[in-house]
């Protein structure tokens, strides 16, 4: 395997971990409601970040962006208009079926979208098919959606054991929920391939290869952000029960606190994509993407370390554990399915 495949699988890995602890911070938040806290780590990670860095990178931020037309800016604010939908449908996906049952079939869903739907619509599926190395990294996708479902079933089997119930559990809804969820997430992964003329003027201006990536998070991930920050602020407005000046008039020092906790919160979610970019800008151009497929899976394999290391496994018994490791170490090697095929 070519060490720079080596090195994008890693950092995919980086990103992935990255994303599996961004919410630790966020459980530290306080009495404030969960409208104003993910506006907060969401104003931080999808609109500070992005600008800042991008505003550094680039020679000249506003003749980079201008010199764009709306035939790429468009489609790559939309995919991330998609993809802010696809997050906020997580939350509801796991009211209705569940944390382990709804992540794990969004999840799923998103993997198999987000990396075969590039393929297809760019009629590129065919010569997957037809040659050795692309049928082992389908075969590393199949091996990966295995995996996901064997730690979904751990979870599963961890909730019932420890007597989690779900008041609003609906399957017909959760489901069709999960679907659409999953579906929508994979707009990140449609939102960097619509990109790629982004990433190419940067590498024209002189942006390192590693960052080339970056700024085009400004638009990808600022339709996330309206999506988002538009639904938190509908439901601060609307609901009686929420109030934004109540959140913002706690104590000084839980409000310093809180805020502290969600910026930390957001910078570590934009650096799940800050190494996102890493990892692809390593990874073959023939096979970018399998980026998603690569994040997406490492995202469900750090979220089951985490879990044990954080002890949230403690009292469920032996073989929901045993599971859950079976579950992570058919990930790993789906990606070292990947990683080969990759080198085939």
């Amino acid at each position: 395997m070519g060490s720079s495949i080596i090195l994008g699988i890693f950092w995919h890995f980086v990103g992935a971990a990255s994303a599996a602890c961004f919410y630790a911070p966020l459980k530290k938040v306080k009495n404030w409601s969960w409208e104003t806290m993910w506006s907060i780590a969401g104003l931080f990670s999808w609109i500070i970040l992005p600008w800042t860095i991008s505003y550094f990178l680039l020679p000249d931020f506003w003749a980079y962006y201008g010199s764009f037309g709306s035939d790429i800016l468009i489609p790559v604010f939309l995919f991330g208009a998609m993809w802010g939908v696809g997050n906020i449908g997580y939350g509801l996906t796991m009211r209705y079926l569940g944390m382990s049952m709804g992540i794990g079939i969004a999840i799923g869903i998103t993997l198999i979208v987000g990396t075969l739907m590039t393929p297809i619509l760019q009629g590129k599926f065919g010569e997957l098919l037809a040659s050795t190395g692309g049928k082992m990294t389908l075969l590393g996708v199949v091996v990966a959606v295995i995996g996901v479902a064997i730690v979904t079933y751990a979870g599963l089997l961890k909730e019932k054991t420890l007597g989690v119930q779900v008041e609003d559990f609906n399957l017909k809804k959760g489901l069709l929920l999960a679907i659409m969820c999953g579906i929508f997430s994979a707009g990140m992964s449609f939102a960097m391939s619509a990109a790629v003329p982004m990433h190419e003027k940067a590498a024209e201006l002189g942006v390192d290869h590693l960052y080339v990536a970056l700024p085009s998070y400004v638009i990808i991930m600022g339709g996330g952000a309206i999506i988002n920050l538009g639904f938190c602020i509908c439901r601060l407005c609307v609901k009686k029960d929420l109030s934004f000046k109540k959140d913002i008039s706690v104590a000084k020092a839980l409000l310093i606190s809180n805020i502290l906790f969600a910026i930390l919160g957001g910078a570590m979610w934009y650096l799940q994509f800050f190494f996102y970019a890493w990892g692809h800008a390593n990874i073959p151009t023939e096979y970018g993407f399998m980026s998603w497929m690569l994040h997406m899976s490492f995202y469900v394999l750090c979220g089951g370390i985490v879990g044990l290391a954080l002890k949230e496994w403690f009292g469920t018994g032996k073989k929901p554990v045993r599971i859950l490791c079976i579950g992570c170490l058919v990930i790993i090697v789906a990606a070292n399915i990947v990683g080969l095929g990759m080198t085939s």
